[in-house]
């Protein structure tokens, strides 16, 4: 049975922690709750959003219409054979923990993407990534709901067209679709993935030689804890901006003007910038505006600083793409989902 309150405060379920109401908002905990929620008149007659861990949101007004938090629960093994194993898990699930679950279990392959806010729903739609690692690697199939007509439909991987940080449900089927769980397909037989970023450095570190997936999880933990803001202290949505992609003669043009440019090449010849790196350049590091603020050791990131609002980190975000364009020529994009 449904629940559908009136003039709700949004603040507990974004990471920004920003203020917002809406005029409805419910919690389904199974598909029947939210295939009984479409036929009401409340549903039926407002704009709708749905959220999860709210980890990806920038509310920058109230929401008139109705917000449906998405609570649903659950994990299954799906198939399993002495190679691989498909673990599905429902898309209120939060996303860490389901990723310590599988370590637990010894499934390999989302060990790098250890300590991602948010809950699984939200994994593809993102096509989440970190230390080398992307959702579309591991991903088999997703199973969703029509948000008009409650109509499932099962998303293989040639349906969701993965790109970087890209799916068809941030575009094509933006607002058309309820996730209700991700199917993942994962490794028994362990490969490990360390070359990219400071992992090899940190088990280094942590004198390990022989790594196991959980020691590449805690190395992972360790680095993220090392640099990126608790939300829990100051609200944030983890990365803000994509890292650019930009052409060969674009990044050799660039090169010449900043020896140190931080520049990672690209199978299609294009190269990918460090984003995090053009905004340090800029001298915005740690930057405030209006109680908004650019974080002081990881400058991709942007916290609610100050009791601050989402227009505030809204027009600091602005403020932030404007610099590096006028010192780059380069535009940065914005990661996060605003409202």
């Amino acid at each position: 049975m449904i629940t559908i309150r009136e003039r709700v405060n949004l603040k507990p379920y974004n990471t920004f922690g920003i203020e917002a109401y809406c005029d409805f908002f419910t919690e389904i905990n199974s598909t029947s709750d939210f295939l009984e929620l479409i036929k009401t008149d409340t549903y039926q007659t407002n704009r709708k959003l749905i959220i999860g861990g709210g980890s990806n949101l920038l509310f920058t007004k109230d929401f008139n219409g109705i917000v449906v938090k998405n609570n649903l629960k659950g994990i299954e093994v799906l198939l399993e054979n002495d190679l691989e194993i498909i673990v599905k898990a429902a898309a209120g699930e939060n996303w860490h923990q389901f990723v310590l679950y599988c370590i637990a279990h010894n499934y390999a392959g989302l060990e790098n993407l250890s300590l991602i806010p948010g809950c699984v729903g939200a994994s593809p739609m993102q096509n989440i990534g970190a230390y080398g690692v992307e959702i579309k690697e591991v991903f088999e199939e997703l199973e969703a709901y029509s948000m008009t007509t409650g109509e499932k439909r099962i998303f293989k991987t040639k349906d969701c067209g993965f790109g970087y940080r890209e799916s068809v449900f941030k575009h094509k089927y933006k607002n058309q679709y309820l996730i209700a769980s991700v199917s993942f397909r994962l490794k028994k037989q362990v490969k490990l993935n360390t070359t990219y970023g400071a992992i090899n450095t940190e088990l280094a570190a942590m004198q390990i030689t022989s790594p196991t997936i959980k020691d590449v999880s805690n190395a992972v933990i360790q680095i993220r804890q090392s640099k990126l803001p608790d939300p829990e202290v100051s609200g944030n949505a983890g990365s803000f901006f994509k890292n650019p992609e930009v052409s060969a003669d674009k990044h050799d043009e660039l090169k010449q003007r900043f020896a140190n440019l931080v520049a990672y090449p690209l199978a299609n010849g294009n190269y990918k910038l460090a984003a995090g790196w053009l905004i340090e350049q800029c001298g915005l590091k740690g930057y405030e505006m209006n109680g908004a603020a650019v974080h002081n050791r990881q400058a991709l990131v942007l916290i609610n600083k100050n009791n601050c609002s989402g227009v505030d980190v809204f027009a600091l975000s602005s403020y932030v793409l404007q610099k590096v364009f006028d010192t780059f020529g380069v535009l940065l994009e914005r990661e996060v989902n605003i409202v």
